[in-house]
């Protein structure tokens, strides 16, 4: 189904999805539940590492491309959902407006938006894509590489709505993370729907945030299936105020990471772990140019700051500090041939919509994939991932394991509706 896919699967995995699977209506009805008392992200994409003996979410995304890897056998599922998320926010909708990344230039990105314009197209919305780029002036006809092509114009802004010559939509969708701060032609608009929302950005997001309501979520359902939460969630410090390059909060991250490898050493004791515990440094918003880095040891920090001081020597600027997460590492045990893989689970709304395999044949098991060099294998779903197969054994049906990934990835979604109401700067608040 999934071709030259080979897991090395340990027994704890197995279990897991074995009680997914004896535990599927139960889930269905509590996610249906917190359904009723919370809001969806509009669309999200979830990172899941399957180390063998642990599986849970590394990273969400709540501005997600990546739709071109998509396989058209997923289309229908993906035109279903953004109906039923349409239908939900403004019924009555005619017109989208989409909102791309500034600097267009990666052909793989033009092919994603593509794919947007595509499914909204299919779901009944005349579908526009408008730049917020001052490069682009006028309209802006880009060719891809299978001879498709996308139209980007200029978006105009009145007092209080934004559209594009001739278009006036009801729904502005946000495909930029906002990583560069909202831009003043997004702010203030009353009339009309921005989705997601602007908090949704890492101009106020904090990856701290996520993974600390996805822990909540991760108890909850460890208490449903009857496991430890630990198996589906990843244990997490926070560092303010780190400079790697200029030494600043050094002591900080140190005293974390041996905090944390020391609770990671812990359980796998517990769990008769024989790999070698380590923890990735990432900034907790964004990426602010700082790549992920993967510590096995404390003692090996010194070493990255010199590093970090000598990239920082060769650039214009020096970095401002900023806060810093320091995440368990998740192996990742799944191979496409002999390249490291790591499922990408695709939603919209609340439903499961497809997702990929991301490989990457220069990384290892312990280190971040979503590096240059990655190639993407969509996930071949003969079956849906809402129909799993009862009575096939675990680690033997693909529709099971990605049944299984799409209840991890509903999780981390359902953690992102806490964090957006959690961050909301219009919420209501109730004493």
């Amino acid at each position: 189904m999934v071709p030259h896919l080979v897991t090395a699967l340990t027994g704890p995995i197995n279990e897991l999805e074995q009680r997914v699977l004896d535990s599927m209506p139960a889930i269905e009805r509590w996610f249906r539940l917190e359904w009723m008392e919370h809001t969806p992200p509009f669309y999200s994409s979830v990172d899941v590492r399957n180390a063998g003996f642990k599986l849970a979410p590394v990273d969400t995304n709540l501005f997600p491309n990546g739709w071109n890897h998509l396989t058209p056998e997923m289309l229908p599922l993906a035109v279903q959902a953004a109906m039923a998320a349409i239908e939900k926010i403004c019924p009555e909708a005619r017109n989208l407006l989409v909102i791309p990344e500034n600097n267009v230039a990666n052909t793989g990105y033009l092919a994603s938006l593509a794919q947007l314009q595509r499914i909204f197209h299919m779901a009944g919305l005349n579908v526009r894509i408008g730049s917020i780029d001052p490069a682009i002036k006028t309209s802006t006809v880009m060719t891809l590489p299978d001879g498709e092509s996308i139209t980007l114009e200029p978006v105009i802004r009145g007092k209080r709505r934004l559209g594009v010559k001739d278009f006036d939509p009801c729904t502005i969708l946000l495909n930029t993370d906002l990583s560069a701060g909202v831009p003043g032609i997004l702010e203030e608009i009353y009339e009309q729907y921005v989705l997601p929302p602007l908090h949704a950005g890492w101009t106020t997001r904090r990856k701290s945030t996520h993974f600390k309501c996805y822990e909540e979520v991760a108890k909850r359902m460890g208490k449903l299936l009857g496991i430890d939460p630990w198996l589906i969630n990843p244990l997490f410090e926070k560092c303010g105020e780190v400079n790697l390059a200029q030494g600043v909060g050094m002591e900080c991250l140190s005293s974390q990471v041996d905090v944390l490898l020391g609770k990671i050493r812990r359980k796998y004791k517990e769990y008769g772990i024989k790999e070698k515990p380590f923890v990735v440094v990432k900034t907790d918003n964004g990426t602010h140019g700082m790549g992920i880095l993967t510590v096995r040891d404390a003692k090996e920090l010194p070493a990255l700051s010199l590093n970090a001081k000598e990239q920082a020597s060769g650039a214009r600027s020096a970095q401002a500090p900023h806060d810093i997460l320091i995440q368990e590492g998740v192996l990742t045990k799944e191979r496409m041939n002999d390249a490291v893989a790591e499922p990408v689970v695709y939603m919209m709304d609340r439903y499961v919509v497809g997702g990929f395999y991301r490989i990457h044949a220069g990384r290892g098991i312990d280190e971040d994939l979503s590096a240059p060099g990655a190639d993407f294998v969509p996930l071949a779903f003969e079956h849906s991932t809402h129909l799993p197969q009862p009575g096939v054994r675990p680690g033997a049906s693909a529709p099971n394991r990605f049944y299984m990934y799409g209840v991890v990835g509903r999780l981390a979604m359902l953690a992102a509706s806490y964090e957006l109401e959690a961050t909301d700067p219009e919420a209501e608040v109730y004493d």
